[in-house]
């Protein structure tokens, strides 16, 4: 029988141990040494200096052997800095912010080694900063390598990342005291952080964001990633930056379209969990487009539209990062606008920006929310009414019933067999809900189309 044709049904067995022993331990160490303690019992007394880790050991004996258990929390601790004037000599937050510990902050300034900073920034951005960056660090007498790059979605990727890690080696760095430092939008952040992630397996990284929706979305997370495969970030991991230093003033150098896209990432968290930010956006976000998110008072006036709806922005993101940093618990209500979006968002790429994909996902789970009975009328077109204030797109053509079943089907894939997927159960509140049937999707969807995409071709033909 030829092989391809051959079937192996064999009942897999599990052995289980009987009545195994079961030892916990704890560690210390002892000057150099760390050694094992069973748990309870007393640590002798030494002179040395001793330190008990978190981490610990069960040891399992069996008649079919021994097995170990090895418990090790693994914590991270990183800032996210409002600034202003980053770029300017006099002020120490790019060189030092990230640093903690008082003690460690006064050796770091007063080492007599010179400073050293690697540094990767957007080739745009370097257009418009690069020059101001140099002379940052001329002026503070840091020997620094600047790597410009074109960091868009179709350049993020691990031949990049290669490619600046070559860098990164060819320049070297204190892979402890040296962080490299990534200023530019979201895509410039995700690959120095993976970058940063494998060199010498863990090398710390600032984030400066440059760009609207990376101030309050790439930035303040762990997570980074690179496209793979035609897929989004299907490459990636948990690093997070040692730091993350945030100046609006960046963002009145990008068009209008990368403020507005922007905004989409901002209404996520607005219409998940905060009413407040909601109307901010609703009421300001024109004006917010005009200024472009600048304030005349620094940081001072708690008063300002664009100050109150960032920092409320950061704060709603971090309260649902925070807990679960490490996407444990696949319950969460960021990954709203994200169901569909990344199909979406590769498919026409680069004619769709990051939150304008995002918007045009939560558009119609707006809908989806409404054919379910979690929206009014009145919410569902105060929803939308406010997208198109914030000139985020509502429709787009090729976000049809099949690709949005498609890209529901890899849901289910990486998501544990269920679909998880956040809905606004009003106005700044959300749920998670895995039974949305099929019917309820094309409900929603001949709903939308008749709505939405009139609409849109509407608004196009004024224009």
């Amino acid at each position: 029988m030829p092989v391809s044709e051959e079937i192996v049904a064999k009942k897999a067995t599990t052995v289980m141990p009987e009545n195994p022993k079961q030892t916990d331990f704890q560690l210390v160490r002892i000057k150099s040494t760390w050694c094992q303690i069973k748990k309870g019992e007393a640590i002798c007394n030494s002179e040395d200096k001793i330190t008990i880790s978190q981490a610990k050991i069960g040891k399992s004996v069996s008649d079919l052997g021994i097995s170990w258990t090895v418990e090790a929390p693994i914590s991270f601790c990183y800032k996210v800095v409002e600034t202003c004037n980053l770029l300017d000599p006099a002020n120490s937050t790019l060189l030092f912010g990230h640093i903690l510990d008082s003690q460690q902050l006064e050796i770091a300034i007063n080492r007599e080694r010179e400073q050293r900073r690697f540094i990767v920034m957007d080739e745009i951005v370097d257009e418009y900063y690069g020059s101001k960056v140099r002379k940052y660090f001329e002026a503070n007498n840091v020997h620094y390598k600047i790597l410009s790059l074109p960091t868009t979605e179709e350049t993020k990727s691990m031949d990049l990342v290669l490619s600046i890690l070559q860098e990164v080696h060819n320049f070297g760095i204190d892979r402890r005291k040296e962080p490299i430092i990534a200023i530019g939008g979201g895509v410039c952040l995700d690959i120095v952080g993976i970058a940063a992630s494998l060199y010498r397996r863990r090398t710390p990284y600032i984030r400066v964001p440059t760009t609207l929706l990376a101030y309050v979305d790439a930035s303040v997370g762990a997570k980074n990633g690179v496209n793979f495969l035609q897929c989004k970030n299907k490459l990636g991991g948990y690093t997070p930056p040692v730091a993350t230093f945030l100046d609006r003033s960046f963002i009145q150098t990008i068009p209008r379209r990368h403020i507005s896209n922007g905004l989409g990432e901002i209404l996520k968290m607005a219409l998940m969990k905060h009413k407040g930010l909601f109307d901010l956006l609703k009421s300001h976000g024109k004006y917010m487009l005009d200024t472009k998110f600048q304030s005349h008072n620094g940081l001072v006036n708690h008063g300002d539209a664009a100050l109150k709806t960032t920092r409320l922005a950061i704060e709603t993101m971090l309260e649902e990062l925070a807990p679960n940093l490490w996407e444990d618990d696949l319950d969460r209500l960021v990954d709203f606008g994200h169901l569909i979006s990344p199909e979406l968002e590769m498919k026409v790429l680069p004619s769709l920006m990051h939150g304008e994909a995002v918007n045009i996902d939560m558009a119609f789970m707006t809908y989806v929310a409404y054919e379910r009975g979690l929206l009014t009328p009145e919410e569902k077109a105060d929803i939308i009414q406010c997208m198109k204030g914030l000139e985020l797109p509502v429709w787009h053509d090729d976000c049809n019933l099949h690709l949005i079943k498609k890209a529901l089907v890899e849901r289910l894939k990486h998501c544990g067999g269920k679909m998880r997927m956040p809905l606004p159960t009003g106005l700044g509140m959300a749920e998670i809900f895995n039974d949305i049937s099929e019917d309820t999707l094309e409900r929603a969807y001949q709903l939308w189309a008749s709505e939405c995409k009139t609409t849109m071709e509407e608004d196009f033909l004024i224009h």
